[in-house]
């Protein structure tokens, strides 16, 4: 079945059909919001907040954008309304390598450079971190981000490119030593 079906069987109650959707979408909703909060078990209970939000709200998708990337929007606002509420932003305790046993291993690499990202990636503020995240680690687009997070897609830009020099900066010494 294409994604269109499911939704429509979805929302006249083939339970088969909602889980095919949540089982297509919830690994890449998953790693997300681990990215963004750090912590596998609030991943997975922000994780569990999205699809419910996502099925009590299926009959609102419009079609606009792609279904994944409102489910993303509404992934991104489960898990920040989550940190928020738990004011763990800052708290954040996962390193680069935890999220790598949940998603593709990246390539190897020199675990000083790795660990000294990881360190100032936590040192941005929010709105860097989450462009550097969606788009350098996710893979998302800038219109997709802009959608996500509800903002100009040159703001995304223009974010991204704020953040990727504050890391350049802050590491430019880390290679030579």
């Amino acid at each position: 079945m294409n994604e269109t079906e499911l939704i429509a069987g979805s929302l006249g109650g083939d339970r088969a059909a909602a889980r095919e959707l949540y089982d297509r979408h919830a690994p890449r909703v998953f790693r997300l919001i681990y990215r963004l909060v750090g912590n596998e078990d609030l991943a997975a209970e922000y994780t569990q907040d999205t699809f419910v939000r996502v099925f009590q709200r299926l009959g609102q998708f419009r079609g606009e954008s792609a279904f994944s990337t409102w489910v993303h929007a509404v992934a991104m606002s489960s898990a920040l309304t989550g940190m928020r509420r738990v004011k763990r932003l800052r708290a954040r305790e996962a390193e680069l390598d935890e999220a790598d046993m949940v998603s593709t291993p990246a390539p190897g690499g020199d675990p000083h450079l790795r660990k000294r990202l990881q360190e100032e990636l936590e040192r941005l503020p929010e709105r860097l971190r989450t462009m550097v995240i969606l788009h350098d680690v996710e893979g998302f687009t800038h219109r997709e981000i802009a959608e996500l997070v509800g903002i100009p897609e040159g703001t995304s830009k223009a974010r991204l490119s704020e953040a990727r020099t504050r890391l350049r900066e802050a590491l430019a010494g880390v290679a030579a030593d």
